[in-house]
């Protein structure tokens, strides 16, 4: 049988013990190196091949999503499977958007693990079932935004003034988090209330609520 080869990625040597010791005994799947770095990575790379390459995000250095970026571009037949700590749609989405064939949560089973090497180097896409949870409460909460926005023409900039709001956010904050001057912010809040006939912060946030903008 021929084995699939694996490169660990990882600033953590427990972190890659523990899952040369959770793969040891699988016939199909063969670690062939380990790396605490992408540049430690890249230069092993150097001597040869792997089918497949578990990244962290967090490496330091080259990040973990800007070393597959890279490889999709140098190594595209090296399929990337992420493992990481970080669960949110921002890290999921950016991860795929570079390239990365697979994402798991590091808190996966060991044959959840297993499955996701196997899948991925036969070239198909896996997402771990907390990761495939994550992209789906996201899709449903565009869809809620899509639809406020339509049914009471909110732009989608007043939406994110919204939702930032009614999550407890004052306005030198929110200008921080978007980039956009505290009147700015201000202004958007006027026109939010004009539009949806509210007349304060805390009606906003009831408003954010009832429509699942937020949630609690």
């Amino acid at each position: 049988m021929e084995k699939i080869s694996v490169i660990i990625v990882d600033d953590h040597q427990i972190i890659r013990d523990g899952i040369k010791a959770l793969l040891s005994e699988v016939i199909d799947i063969e670690i062939v190196a380990e790396a605490g770095s992408a540049e430690e990575f890249l230069l092993r790379l150097k001597s040869g091949p792997a089918d497949v390459v578990l990244v962290d995000i967090s490496l330091p250095g080259i990040s973990g999503i800007k070393l597959t970026q890279q490889l999709s571009l140098s190594h595209p037949e090296l399929k990337v499977l992420i493992l990481s700590m970080y669960l949110n749609e921002e890290y999921i989405s950016n991860a795929l958007k570079a390239g990365a064939l697979g994402y798991l949560a590091k808190n996966t089973t060991r044959d959840e693990l297993i499955t996701a090497i196997q899948t991925v180097a036969e070239g198909r896409q896996y997402l771990g079932k907390d990761v495939a949870e994550v992209i789906t409460t996201g899709y449903i909460q565009r869809i809620k935004t899509d639809a406020a926005i339509e049914k009471d023409v909110l732009s989608r900039r007043e939406v994110e003034i919204l939702r930032l709001t009614a999550e407890g956010f004052g306005n030198k904050e929110i200008s921080d988090k978007l980039f956009i001057s505290i009147r700015t912010v201000e202004s958007h809040k006027n026109h939010i209330m004009q539009k949806l006939e509210l007349k304060s912060a805390v009606e906003m946030t009831r408003y954010a609520i009832k429509k699942g903008l937020i949630q609690l």
